[in-house]
């Protein structure tokens, strides 16, 4: 069962071939016996699924439910969850329990999936190798000395591995995209505000977007269609209406004008991974898309801009952790002072320390006009560049990232060398952009992603491109040998 779609374990679930019970137990009885491997699961929720799956049975029965009724999936643990733990992989919310659920998660639960539990990530998603979790790194499932990326790695090792048929992320930077490619799944970041990030937990609120990691475009399309959409509890929600994803992925791409920018395959760039990438897109030429050669020339900014943007407000977000209302607290301190001070340092671990310190820095009276003010003003260049392009072209494709997934510890001592590891990324999100990444080969036995980036609210464009992709290519349905 864990190596069928989504779309046919629905129909498995409608003609009674299983039940929705016995599909959670399947994937339940994977995940207790093949995580321990991987380290992809936080917390794990068996009696309440399996009291959702009775439901959802119930559903089917009678005839009612939709496409995902019954269907087991993963949340990343910074969505909120009613009544079940969420620790956004940090020891500061090790021991907090939600009194309300997320929209994202509320949402997909109205669909009728299944809440196995909650998936491991980097601490308050800030990483791009799921290494800062609390409760220890991530593996990848394709060589498990390797890293999964992040920071939504769990949630990619754990599809990848099928412990789950999908699971929710977040990307701010790249963290859905960049697991997603070194996993061998696919992933999608909608434009930001398509999904709502109403119970999200923020890490940089002009960045984050919640998003789906899957295993093809097909079915990461009937998870954003469950997902997306206004709330009016979130002030940067987009009111627009959301169209049947589901519905275009089969349309013909012919004439399809692919932008591939410059900067994007240039000093840096693997050999593997370029030929790789390259070979994915002849393939879609042979479907009657054009190539077409294109510049973003401020995208090099694009890391030195995230990394004053991101933690600027990650240190504004933070500051409620204060060890007063909820969260980790210090034994026996000495007054309000020591409460905070000791609170904040045993609570949080040393890569969101170092972005609290940096963007407290950035946005200090004397620096404000020429670190946050500045990277705000290069912010908007980035994002002229893109809209600059899609006069010309549909689609912008380029690799996801730089190399295949590397070793874990190999960058935990070079922070500038792991940010880098976002350099394709990170644009998108400062522009506000939908991004998909999609397998198109392995590198020594490890994936290689490609990278679609669309125009506002082009998700559907970008989900038939990759499921066109994906037809003619069957790397979406490889499966690590160890994983079976």
């Amino acid at each position: 069962m864990h190596d069928l779609s989504i779309a046919a374990l629905a129909a498995g679930l409608r003609e009674k071939r299983f039940s929705s019970r016995e599909l959670t137990a399947h994937f339940f009885e994977r995940i207790e016996r093949l995580d321990p491997a991987l380290n992809s699961c936080i917390t794990i929720d068996h009696d309440a699924a399996l009291v959702v799956a009775d439901a959802a049975d119930r559903r089917l029965a009678a005839g009612d439910g939709g496409p995902l009724t019954g269907i087991p999936i993963l949340h990343k643990d910074i969505l909120l969850t009613k009544g079940l733990r969420t620790s956004c992989g940090s020891r500061m919310l090790d021991n907090f329990v939600p009194p309300f659920d997320a929209t994202v998660v509320e949402r997909l639960a109205a669909a009728g999936t299944v809440m196995l539990g909650k998936a491991n990530m980097d601490e308050f998603a800030m990483g791009s190798s799921n290494e800062t979790s609390y409760y220890g790194p991530v593996r990848n499932p394709w060589e498990t000395t390797r890293v999964p990326g992040g920071s939504s790695g769990g949630s990619a090792a754990a599809v990848a591995a099928r412990l789950c048929t999908a699971a929710t992320g977040t990307d701010t930077g790249g963290s859905i995209r960049q697991p997603a490619a070194l996993c061998g799944i696919t992933g999608i970041k909608p434009t930001y505000g398509r999904c709502s990030r109403y119970g999200m937990i923020a890490f940089a609120s002009s960045l984050d977007q919640a998003g789906v990691l899957a295993r093809s475009a097909a079915d990461a399309a009937l998870l954003l269609q469950a997902m997306a959409g206004f709330d009016a509890r979130d002030s940067t929600s987009a009111e627009a209406p959301v169209p049947d994803y589901a519905a275009t992925l089969e349309d013909d791409i012919a004439g399809l004008r692919i932008g591939l920018p410059k900067e994007y395959f240039g000093e840096g760039l693997d050999t593997g991974v370029e030929t790789s990438v390259r070979a994915a897109l002849a393939e879609l030429e042979k479907q009657g898309a054009t190539l077409v050669d294109i510049s973003l020339p401020n995208a090099p900014l694009s890391v030195p801009v995230y990394y004053v943007v991101a933690p600027a407000e990650c240190s504004s977000n933070l500051a409620r952790f204060d060890g007063v209302r909820y969260g980790h607290r210090c034994e026996a301190p000495a007054d309000l002072a020591d409460l905070y001070k000791r609170s904040r340092a045993e609570g949080f671990g040393p890569e969101v320390k170092r972005r609290i310190m940096i963007g407290t820095y950035a946005l200090s009276a004397g620096y404000y006009d020429a670190y946050y003010l500045k990277a705000q003003q290069l912010r908007q260049l980035i994002a002229g560049d893109f809209r600059r392009a899609f006069q010309d072209v549909d689609v912008i494709m380029g690799p996801t990232t730089p190399t295949t997934a590397f070793a874990l510890g190999a960058k935990t001592d070079d922070p500038v060398a792991m940010y880098l590891n976002d350099i394709y990324t990170i644009a998108t999100n400062l522009a506000g952009l939908p991004g998909l990444s999609v397998p198109v080969a392995a590198v020594n036995g490890l994936p290689v992603g490609l990278q679609m980036i669309g125009d506002y609210f082009a998700e559907g464009r970008l989900l038939n491109v990759a499921h066109q992709l994906q037809q003619a290519t069957d790397w979406h349905w490889a499966l690590p040998p160890e994983f079976g």
